[in-house]
């Protein structure tokens, strides 16, 4: 089975651009998870300006109390490097860390990403050749915690068995080339068969596969003809799409495409 994990940092953004609750993130999050989804994702960014300290909390409350659903699996995303910072908002927590926020919290899943402050979104996996030495030590830090940990990495075959090196449990395969060979419609084959590869040595190595970004109701049900395929993680597509749909049918919509 794929699992769904739906990416709420969109639904934080509304809520952000004004000073108010609403929309709730939990409430939201509730209401994917009635809808079938398998697991919540979000990514905490230093400045905070989507998913913030107190949400991350909130949602882990949420979630371990929801005993009568035990598949449900709660998923931190974040730069391991990043350290405390002060917050620019009043009524807003200042920012731990990265490392320090999870341990506090213990999700099912860590999924480690190298993104900086400067970037609008994530645009780029891990190059462990270079920094394979600080995030092994990391990822066996949240391990000894019983946090499954992915790293996000591109499609490449030798970073993928680096990968397999720092002990990591899975990869989370960036889909960006993807989806935009398949909005341009431009050797969409060719690219896919270059994931289909990825998979292919991830599994040799050990390692689980997820896979996220850009992946949208158009061009995934191609993308999940790669193999062994354990969880996609969709926010924005699925955030817009539910503008359109509402939200209760946008996720029963990704995960009749997941064939779930």
């Amino acid at each position: 089975m794929i699992a769904l994990s739906v990416n709420l940092n969109k639904i934080a953004l509304i809520r952000n651009s004004r000073d108010t609750t609403n929309p709730s993130i939990p409430h939201h999050a509730r209401m994917c998870l009635d809808a079938g989804a398998d697991g919540i994702t979000v990514h905490p960014r230093p400045d905070q300006r989507h998913i913030r300290v107190d949400d991350c909390f909130e949602l882990a409350a949420m979630l371990r109390g929801d005993l009568s659903s035990p598949r449900i699996e709660f998923n931190i995303e974040g730069n391991p490097m990043t350290g405390p910072r002060k917050s620019e908002r009043a009524g807003v927590s200042d920012y731990p860390g990265f490392m320090a926020l999870v341990k506090a919290i213990c999700p099912a899943q860590c999924t480690l990403v190298p993104d900086g402050d400067g970037q609008l979104t994530s645009d780029h996996g891990f190059d462990l050749m270079r920094d394979g030495e600080r995030v092994a030590p990391l990822v066996q830090e949240l391990k000894a915690l019983g946090i499954r940990t992915s790293l996000f990495m591109d499609p490449d075959l030798e970073q993928i068995r680096l990968a397999a090196q720092t002990g990591a449990d899975r990869i989370e395969l960036y889909t960006e080339s993807y989806a935009e060979a398949w909005r341009r419609q431009e050797n969409v084959d060719g690219v896919l068969h270059q994931f289909i590869e990825a998979a292919e040595v991830a599994a040799e190595e050990g390692l689980g596969l997820n896979a996220g970004h850009d992946l949208d109701l158009n061009n995934l049900p191609r993308f999940v003809d790669v193999p062994g395929l354990l969880e996609v993680s969709i926010g924005h597509a699925l955030t817009v799409d539910a503008i359109r749909m509402g939200l209760a049918s946008t996720v029963k919509a990704y995960k009749a495409v997941l064939g779930t």
